[in-house]
């Protein structure tokens, strides 16, 4: 039986120097045209190779564009581990981060990952930017249900990212992944949006419990835990939190989480020390199977199915049901409880959801508000 990929975070051992990265590999070649014997065809296939090339050079010409413009907002962040320290001990954890504003002009805050810094603390934790200069953070925020972190950092003309739109990327979108892998500051790679929505990923010790991540297969390697993936615009579309592989190194599958979610969980920890979380008001219905979905006129088993509704609740205000079938939410299919606990709990407080359940054999759509866990006296 072949062994299962494992999730490994994106973090690297900085004692550990490896050398000889490879780069992205060339993609196949098409067919090639028979070559000419003849001069003149010899000649004019030149000439349409040379507009070929041209066509790359401003292609290749547009990614420079955008490292150049993204790469002096990453650092390169090392963490001695608190444990470490008693036994003197040379290793740190590395991993990646990018400097960021959660509103128009205001302060400058390094976004990072909480599993790069979780074992350490700000006296112990290095952040080089860009210029080379080492600091330490003054403050340290983290949320471990999500893996953000911030740090505010006591440095003069930091740059910030440029921020996107999460939302908006499709699958098949080039990206670019920047980060210290390795330990190797300031490496790029390159790549696409392979899937979105991405969760149920086994990370750590399993404190992540809310997620939906992107895939990507922008090469991801240990030390990228934090760095930004960035799109064709220069924008930071998300946050390189880990990669599936059986061998530790990049294998063509990395997972980050999207910028929409990473700044509004950052913003609310830099601002009031807490993170809120989205509520539904609903418990579901852990018996549900395929069984049951075949029963309630379903084909297959889909969605989560609701076993019964909290007073006063965003569902009940949306006339939301006991026995209704959740199958779609914000236009996302449900797979199961877990799914539909991620995508309402990352939701933002406020925010009206389109939801699609089925009840009495039929679908029926309706659209909620969602709620503030915190002020329905309820803890994670």
């Amino acid at each position: 039986m072949p062994q299962r990929p494992r999730l490994t975070a994106a973090t690297a051992l900085t004692a550990i120097l490896v050398g000889g990265m490879l780069g992205n590999a060339a993609p196949p070649a098409a067919a090639q045209p028979a070559v000419s014997t003849t001069d003149a065809e010899r000649d004019l296939q030149f000439e349409a190779l040379a507009r070929d090339v041209e066509a790359m050079d401003r292609l290749l010409g547009l990614v420079k564009r955008v490292v150049k413009l993204v790469t002096p907002s990453v650092v390169h962040i090392e963490a001695r581990p608190i444990r470490e320290l008693r036994v003197r001990s040379d290793v740190q954890e590395a991993g990646s981060g990018v400097v960021v504003q959660f509103t128009p002009g205001g302060e400058k805050f390094v976004l990072t990952n909480r599993h790069v810094i979780k074992n350490s603390s700000e006296p112990h934790i290095r952040v080089q930017l860009h210029d080379g200069r080492r600091i330490s953070p003054t403050q340290i925020w983290s949320d471990p249900h999500t893996d953000v972190a911030v740090m505010r950092v006591d440095a003069s003309d930091l740059v910030a990212a440029r921020l996107g739109d999460s939302n908006l990327m499709e699958i098949g979108d080039p990206v670019l992944a920047v980060g210290s892998p390795f330990g190797l500051s300031q490496s790029v790679t390159r790549g696409i949006i392979s899937a979105k929505g991405r969760y149920n990923l086994e990370l750590g010790e399993g404190e992540v419990k809310y997620q939906n991540f992107l895939q990507t297969d922008a090469a991801i390697n240990p030390g990228n835990s934090g760095g930004p993936l960035i799109n064709m615009r220069g924008e930071v579309i998300g946050l390189n939190t880990a990669i599936a592989s059986n061998s530790g190194g990049n294998e063509g599958i990395g997972f980050s989480i999207p910028v929409n979610i990473a700044t509004r969980i950052g913003e609310q920890l830099t601002r009031t020390g807490e993170v809120h979380r989205g509520y539904l008001g609903v418990k579901l219905d852990a018996l549900f199977d395929e069984r049951r979905a075949r029963a309630a006129g379903l084909s297959r088993l889909v969605g989560t199915r609701i076993k019964s509704i909290e007073p006063n609740s965003p569902a009940e205000v949306a006339e939301l049901k006991p026995e209704d079938i959740i199958i779609e939410y914000n236009g996302v299919r449900i797979d199961d409880d877990d799914h539909l606990i991620s995508m309402v709990k990352l939701t933002e407080i406020g925010q009206e959801m389109d939801v699609l359940v089925f009840r009495d054999g039929r679908p029926v759509r309706t659209r909620v508000r969602i709620g503030d866990m915190s002020q329905f006296s309820l803890t994670e």
